[in-house]
């Protein structure tokens, strides 16, 4: 039997200048998602310590940027060991204060941890490059360097992943970050700090704030000395975010909502596909932004389809993420639950056919059952919103043309799922489809050594890969005089 306890040295302070502190707003509570108890109380900043808090980066920035490569890959290297070392540690407190089964959480420690050993790797491959100029003129030499301090807004949804998908690149980049996770889930995030403490991190290069209000966020956020915003969330956030950092021209990433199409042609295998379809739905209890929310299956096989993925869902075991078997978990909140069984009995009073479920399970606790809709109207609200739930709603269509078109039909990108054995018609969709990131035959994308992120309203910029340290370097270039000229 799993403890409901937190790991004994679990922190609820904030972390500045490489200091556990009190919050300046005293405290707010932290409630499990399936009990609704408060499982602890965490520090509260004010503004002042957010400052403080980017006080200590500023100052430490110089200096950690100029640690050689080598130095901050060890660095994350040993972190990256000693999440995975206390991988029932951190899984026991992501199932605690977000809810996911501790399977899942135990998989999303090793998704977390892998990009500290990822970026560690990257580190020491940071390079410019230098060359002769077209014309011979002059040399060109083109160098990085770290774009500087760094603000990383992270969501309640996977809170070590997202806190080390920001933090790592960062950190093997040479920039210094202040930290601030979700204040319903700051918990680990929190023991992550612990962890790269214990592993030789140096002073202000990493600070935490946990805040109810978003005057702090506000308020680094104008500061001229921040030079660089990471946010993954709603776009409706991401938008306002990306007005206050224009004033002053911050480097910005986001990582937005998304509302995937999962689409099963005609010559799919139905094994393979509904597979997919239970994972791309329902991981994270449906509570990510990969996750398929609109299902479009061709009309020749929507019956059998329909019919096998609602006899899925209804056999799954819904309950507390520690709980020995538990399939799908609870709800992050009371909100998230109304607001996903509006949308399910809107569809529904409209004409929607129920294939399982629909309906909130009576509490403690914020559960809604595992729910298959089909027969839902084209504009139908539900077709338009991120569900964030373990709800899947399926459309059918007949031809490649219509399921391209349904699946471009929304303002977000972000992710999308192909079902075919056709590898033509996955060469044309992946040129087609407007997403960022696209599975096939598969429900889950996700890796450290991929770009993660969208187009559209899904965001910008690409964490994870290659790609994603570019996020934390500046491009600089110098014009040199042509050596030979004077030979």
């Amino acid at each position: 039997m799993t403890s409901h306890s937190l790991p004994e040295d679990q922190p609820t302070q904030l972390f500045v200048d490489g200091e556990w502190i009190d919050g300046a707003r005293g405290q707010f509570d932290v409630e499990n998602p399936a009990t609704g108890e408060t499982i602890a109380s965490v520090a509260d900043c004010d503004v002042a310590q957010g400052i403080a808090a980017l006080d200590a980066a500023v100052a430490a920035q110089a200096q950690w940027a100029s640690t050689p490569a080598r130095e901050r890959a060890e660095l994350l290297r040993r972190a990256f060991e000693a999440v995975t070392e206390r991988t029932e540690d951190f899984a026991r407190v992501m199932t605690l204060e977000m809810g996911k089964p501790l399977a899942e959480a135990r998989g999303e420690v090793a998704y977390g941890a892998e990009y500290l050993r990822w970026f560690s790797e990257e580190a020491s491959r940071i390079s410019g490059r230098y060359n002769a100029s077209p014309e011979g003129a002059m040399r060109q030499l083109v160098a990085r360097r770290p774009v500087g301090p760094c603000l990383f807004i992270t969501p309640w949804n996977f809170p070590l992943a997202m806190a080390t998908r920001k933090i790592a690149p960062a950190l093997a980049a040479g920039c210094t970050v202040v930290l601030r996770p979700a204040s319903m889930t700051p918990l680990t995030s929190l023991l992550l700090v612990r962890v790269l403490q214990e592993s030789g991190l140096p002073k202000g290069v990493v600070n935490v704030v946990t805040s109810t209000q978003h005057d702090v966020t506000d308020a680094l956020i104008a500061d001229s000395r921040l030079r660089k915003l990471s946010f993954t969330g709603s776009t409706g956030v991401g938008q306002t975010l990306l007005k206050q950092a224009a004033d002053q021209v911050l480097r910005t990433s986001m990582e937005l909502g998304g509302n995937a199409p999962l689409v099963v042609f005609e010559d799919a295998d139905l094994d393979v596909a509904l597979a997919g379809a239970r994972a791309a739905k329902l991981r994270n209890i449906g509570e990510a932004c990969t996750a398929a929310n609109r299902f479009f299956v061709h009309e020749s096989i929507a019956d059998e389809f329909s019919r096998r993925l609602a006899e899925d869902f209804a056999g799954l075991n819904v309950g507390d993420g520690l709980a020995e078997g538990t399939e799908v978990g609870p709800m992050i909140s009371e909100d998230a639950l109304a607001g996903l069984d509006e949308l399910v009995q809107e569809a529904v009073s409209a004409g929607a056919r129920v294939l399982t479920g629909a309906e909130r399970i009576d509490g403690p606790g914020h559960f809604y059952r595992p729910t298959v809709l089909t027969g839902v109207a084209s504009d139908a609200p539900i077709l338009a919103e991120e569900l964030f739930g373990p709800v899947a709603v399926l459309t059918t269509f007949a031809t490649e043309q219509e399921a391209l078109e349904l699946a471009n039909a929304t303002a977000m990108g972000l992710a999308g799922y192909v079902f075919t054995q056709d590898m033509a018609r996955v060469l044309r969709l992946v040129e087609q489809l407007e997403v960022g990131m696209i599975g096939v035959n598969q429900g889950v994308l996700s890796s450290a050594a991929a770009p993660f992120g969208g187009i559209k309203h899904s965001g910008l910029g690409r964490e994870g890969g290659r790609e994603g340290i570019e996020e934390y370097l500046e491009t600089i270039y110098v014009a040199l005089p042509d050596p030979f000229k004077d030979r």
